[in-house]
């Protein structure tokens, strides 16, 4: 294997070396003779084997079995500061030029194990069924574009409107009074001709209006609005047939997210469950909230950041770069205190009739 250096600086103090690698820390490594300060230089001058760095360590008056430098390199492994060579690029130009920030981006996470092209190869692979392209929706629709995934189902039933100007820029003047769903295929289809797109101009008012466009999908992102309960649909749609589903929405003053994994986090049906009884002040607030008829106060940088979350979370399951944040949590964030998130776990029902609809697990039984 040849062993790359990712993109870092070093420098010696005393005899230890100074490393930066993410500006957010510094690596101290004892370095008496500068064995590793040699290491370093010769990683930045080519990408070589073990073999070969035992060699050109030797012409730096160090003498280092290539099982020495092998076990330097584990260290160093260790400390993220080293890749795979030969899996920094996906092997075609284009492609890679297309996707230069992507890969740049997991050149951060990726070590001698599992290269850059490997978090990236699995979102251009995948499909992903979007419901709603309205606020969060719309730019949701542009962050997947922009990391590559493959393939997006694009559901919604509304035709476009001045009004949804103010945050949703898919859509040009132009398109008023055409099919949001449309639309939105459109214009992944400009921005990206790989992307294949399927649009669905359809209203959402059971989980069976679900059942055909859940086949072959890795993941569900988004939410649906209309009805109180839409949600909750397109939450046992994808408890059904065991897929990812990534929600979240806003209100006047707050943004939330959360994601549901079948079978091993609660679902949203669990966190109804554990509503307040209705015939109380608390239960009737939710029963109210849930029935008001808000004049969407949803600006461009609020639906922006409600679908740059949904987006990450959609990410983290697609490539496993990070485990999912918000698998069984609900993340709120307060535009009066910041935008400072908050996890709330959504406690499991065990009697949840919607969970034991989730299919096994690969290796798991129920």
């Amino acid at each position: 294997m040849r062993v790359a250096l990712k993109e870092c600086e070093w420098e010696a103090t005393g005899e230890d070396l100074l490393v930066v690698f993410d500006a957010r820390e510094a690596i101290t490594l004892s370095d008496p003779e500068g064995q590793v300060a040699a290491l370093l230089s010769e990683l930045r001058r080519a990408p070589q084997t073990a073999a070969e760095l035992s060699v050109a360590l030797g012409r730096h008056g160090f003498s280092l079995s290539e099982e020495d430098v092998s076990g330097g390199l584990s260290g160093l492994d260790s400390l993220g500061l080293i890749e795979d060579a030969d899996g920094r690029t996906l092997g075609d130009p284009d492609e890679d030029e297309r996707h230069f920030s992507n890969l740049s981006f997991y050149g951060t996470y990726a070590s001698l194990d599992r290269r850059r092209a490997a978090f990236l190869r699995p979102l251009r692979e995948a499909h992903v069924l979007v419901l709603g392209v309205g606020g969060g929706g719309s730019s949701l629709v542009q962050c997947l574009a922009g990391l590559g995934v493959g393939e997006m189902t694009l559901v919604d039933q509304d035709r476009v409107e001045p009004r949804n100007f103010a945050r949703q820029f898919l859509y040009r003047h132009a398109d008023i009074g055409l099919s949001k769903a449309e639309r939105a295929a459109a214009w992944v289809r400009d921005y990206d001709p790989g992307i294949k797109v399927h649009p669905v101009d359809r209203w959402v008012s059971a989980p069976e209006d679900l059942a055909d466009l859940v086949q072959g999908v890795d993941l569900i992102a988004g939410g649906l609005d209309g009805h109180p309960h839409a949600n909750l649909w397109a939450n046992e749609a994808a408890v059904r047939a065991g897929i990812p589903y990534v929600l979240g929405g806003a209100n006047r003053s707050q943004l939330m997210y959360l994601s549901v994994d079948p079978g091993r986090t609660a679902c949203l049906a669990c966190d109804y469950a554990d509503r307040p009884a209705e015939d109380t002040s608390e239960g009737i607030a939710y029963r109210i909230v849930e029935n008001m008829k808000l004049s969407n106060p949803l600006t461009g940088p609020m639906a922006m950041q409600v679908g740059s979350l949904l987006a990450f979370e959609a990410q983290r399951y697609l490539t496993g770069y990070e485990p999912p944040r918000a698998a069984g949590f609900r993340v709120t964030l307060d535009m009066r205190e910041g935008l400072v998130p908050e996890w709330q776990p959504l406690p499991k029902n065990p009697e949840c009739q919607i969970c034991r609809l989730a299919p096994p697990r690969e290796g798991e039984r129920r």
